[in-house]
């Protein structure tokens, strides 16, 4: 069973920054894909940002040159570097991987992100 562990949320103040980790049980290397998405109270799950089994990168239009998402192989770990916050992003960030034939999704526990205006 695949496990997802996120750290790194937080209070911080806008315009300021956060790094959120997600920790894998296993190697990384074996999702098609991995994601963070967020989901704020009172408001449905959405996307954030996503990165591919190819490396590639794709991003919500509302984080978009603010948030980068990256993977460390090494450490089974997909890392948010969020950058320029605002009072908006204040929600709970969950970690997503997507399993190598694409049927299987795994999700994290989340974790909480506030922003201070």
């Amino acid at each position: 069973q695949v496990r997802l562990v996120e750290s790194g949320g937080g209070l911080v103040q806008a315009g300021g920054s956060l790094r959120l980790s997600c920790a894998a049980s296993g190697s990384i290397l074996n999702f098609a894909r991995m994601a963070w998405f967020r989901q704020a109270p009172g408001k449905q799950r959405e996307f954030v940002a996503r990165v591919t089994s190819g490396a590639g990168t794709y991003y919500a239009d509302s984080v978009k040159g603010r948030f980068a998402i990256s993977t460390v192989a090494a450490k089974n770990t997909v890392l948010l570097q969020m950058n320029s916050l605002k009072p908006e992003d204040t929600a709970v960030y969950v970690c997503n991987a997507v399993g190598p034939d694409g049927a299987v999704n795994y999700w994290g526990q989340g974790t909480q992100v506030t922003v201070s205006s």
